[in-house]
């Protein structure tokens, strides 16, 4: 996903090793793309979850969170029963935060049908707090069902869509792909020209059965917004991952031509400008990459592939 100045680098350039085709990108910096480690237990765990269908981000795309449902706050994690905490931090929840998703949850069950969209609001919001976007995705598209709109239906496919991202299982991907790509395709109903969901529609499709639809959609965003960062980014990012570096410094060159200040963009720049053997631009691009941000990770697979320039 193309960057913004306000969002994480780290995160970001995480993402992209997430979204690669083949679940990380050939013989890219270790330090900075790092796959999210599995689990255990897909049917175990899908017997936990609160309610039906639901499906998320930060669940590291393992069988025990490929299930689809949200998942019970009682645990020590909110990864379910049995998760240890070392094998799922970023989905910790404390003490405090899990009480409050167990008195959110009651709050939702024993609510009407019809006033249960502002619980579960606030309880998708909570869960996107500590990284369980499946759970998110799963209340969001709930409200989006009992009032449809564009801003709901997205706010649902985004939360599927991250989800996706995160995956390092072909299962869980193809997965979490599919429900994102049934909420997007409501998102262009209400309004075609929404570019952003058309940007990750397209990229949900790069783990389906038909990912060239997926690379049409991107460029038909690019068609409409030349200058997009986004789709230049992941149109970058899929060139690598099919070892098209050439193509791949054509997009990221294009993406620092429209924003110089886009991190990730130079970074991928010079990793590409490495593999092609233009070794005094990559440096230059490597060093801009480091002025741009104080990302420890990135500054330090920045030095790893000045150091390999070097050689």
């Amino acid at each position: 996903m193309a960057s913004t100045s306000q969002t994480s680098t780290h995160q970001l350039l995480l993402l992209a090793g997430a979204l690669a085709l083949a679940g990380g990108l050939y013989a890219l910096p270790k330090g900075i793309v790092k796959p999210k480690e599995g689990k255990a237990a897909l049917n175990q765990d899908a017997a936990r979850t609160a309610n039906r269908d639901g499906g998320g981000m930060a669940t590291n795309g393992s069988k025990a969170d490929a299930s689809s449902g949200p998942r019970p706050a009682e645990t020590g994690t909110v990864a379910g029963a049995g998760a240890s905490a070392a094998a799922a931090p970023h989905t910790q929840a404390t003490a405090a935060q899990r009480q409050e998703l167990n008195t959110l949850l009651a709050q939702y069950r024993a609510a009407p049908a019809s006033g249960r969209s502002q619980v579960a609001t606030t309880l998708a919001a909570r869960y996107a707090t500590v990284q369980r976007f499946d759970s998110a995705g799963y209340y969001l598209a709930g409200v989006a069902t009992a009032k449809p709109s564009e801003k709901a239906w997205q706010q649902a496919a985004d939360a599927y869509f991250q989800a996706y991202s995160f995956a390092a299982s072909t299962e869980r991907k193809k997965m979490l792909g599919d429900r994102a790509r049934e909420l997007y395709d409501n998102v262009l109903h209400a309004n075609p020209n929404n570019l952003d969901a058309k940007t990750n529609l397209g990229m949900a499709y790069m783990s389906s059965d038909n990912p060239v639809k997926g690379i049409g959609l991107l460029r038909e965003v690019l068609e409409q917004d030349p200058k997009n960062e986004k789709v230049l980014y992941n149109l970058g990012i899929l060139a690598i991952q099919s070892n098209q570096y050439d193509k791949a410094v054509e997009r990221f060159s294009q993406l620092v031509q429209v924003n110089p200040k886009n991190v990730e963009g130079q970074f991928y720049l010079g990793v590409t400008l490495a593999r092609t053997n233009r070794g005094e631009a990559a440096r230059a691009a490597f060093q801009k990459a480091r002025s741009l941000s104080s990302d420890p990770a990135l500054a330090a697979s920045v030095d790893e592939e000045l150091a390999k320039l070097k050689n």
